[in-house]
Formats: structure tokens, C-alpha cells, sequence
């Protein structure tokens, strides 16, 4: 298992977002109140606060309290959250996507790809821990198809502290000075 940290500074998931009401809109709503299990289905967009699912259908499962499981898919599924204290977001895209509120992980399965900023993973299953900022990839390659199945990542290089530079076209030009005898 690949194991990636993009960012050298640490980033989380917006922290006010679980203090949020989950809002969910669908074309069609099934709930069975004794199992506490509810069913979206046909363009269903779930929020909570910054943290967003767009996917064709959604399987919310209540465990105990205020832990709820939700089971997302689509062509693709997709999450969005905003990430505390900046102005950026994770997103993330698969054919299936879970999300589990008591220790906050997305999980990406089929096709899936996780982009923050300009860097991103890919890969058959991806875990994204919101608290962390920790993306873990695999893929599900075989040894006699080189190249399929893999993980990719493209992760971009820090921001550097730039260099004052010199414009030589102004700086002053040293002239020797006239003797005058």
C-alpha cells in the first residue's frame, strides 16, 4: 500500500463541518426507520456544511448516535470538502465512495481519483482521513499486465521563498575615473 501525504504542511477537513445539519436532496427517498436505513436515488446531492456528495444513489446507515455510514455511487460519485482555514478544497471522484462520520474517512473504490490543489492520486481504492490530511492508494495490478492497476500520483514541488533578483540592464556601470593632469 502506497501511502501519501501531498502537502508538507498538514491540512484538515473544515472541523466546523461536523457540527453541521446533513441536508440531502434526491429524486426519490425510501426510509426503513427499524433498520435505520435510508436510500436516495437519482441525482443525490448530500451536504454538510462545506462537505459536499453528488452520485446517482446514496445508502445512509444510522449506527448509534450520531455515527452514519453512507454508501455512495455513481458514473462517477464525487466529494468535495473544504479544507480548514484555506481557501482549498479535496475532491475526489469513483465509481463507489463511503463515507464514515465517527473516524471521518472517504473511501474511493473503482476508478478513483483524489485531486487538492494541483496535486493528485489515482488508484482502484483510496482512503482519505479528513482529520489527517492522509491520502493511502493501492491498485489492484496484476503481474502480467505491467502498467494496469497501478497507483499515480502527481504531486507538485513546494512553493519556494523567490529571490530578489537584479536587473543588470539598470544597475550602475562602473566607470574608471579621469585623471586630470
Amino acid at each position: 500500500m502506497l501511502a501519501l501525504t501531498l502537502l508538507s504542511s498538514i491540512s484538515h477537513a473544515e472541523r466546523a463541518d461536523r457540527e453541521q445539519p446533513t441536508r440531502l436532496e434526491a429524486d426519490q427517498l425510501s426510509i426503513d426507520d427499524a433498520n435505520k436505513i435510508s436510500v436516495f436515488t437519482g441525482d443525490v446531492k448530500l451536504t454538510q456544511g462545506t462537505f459536499s456528495i453528488r452520485a446517482n444513489k446514496v445508502v445512509v446507515t444510522k449506527i448509534e448516535g450520531d455515527f452514519r455510514r453512507g454508501v455512495a455511487t455513481g458514473q462517477p460519485a464525487s466529494f468535495r470538502q473544504k479544507l480548514d482555514g484555506m481557501n482549498e478544497y479535496v475532491e475526489g471522484y469513483a465509481e463507489r465512495i463511503e463515507y464514515n462520520s465517527n473516524d471521518t474517512t472517504v473511501s474511493l473504490f473503482g476508478q478513483g481519483r483524489i485531486q487538492r490543489g494541483g496535486d493528485e492520486v489515482s488508484g482502484d481504492h483510496i482512503i482519505y482521513n479528513s482529520e489527517t490530511g492522509v491520502f493511502q492508494a493501492t491498485g489492484n495490478g496484476t503481474p502480467n499486465e505491467p502498467g494496469k492497476g497501478r497507483v499515480h500520483a502527481v504531486i507538485q514541488p513546494e512553493d519556494k521563498p523567490t529571490k530578489p533578483t537584479i536587473n543588470k540592464s539598470t544597475s550602475a556601470k562602473s566607470t574608471p575615473a579621469k585623471e586630470g593632469r
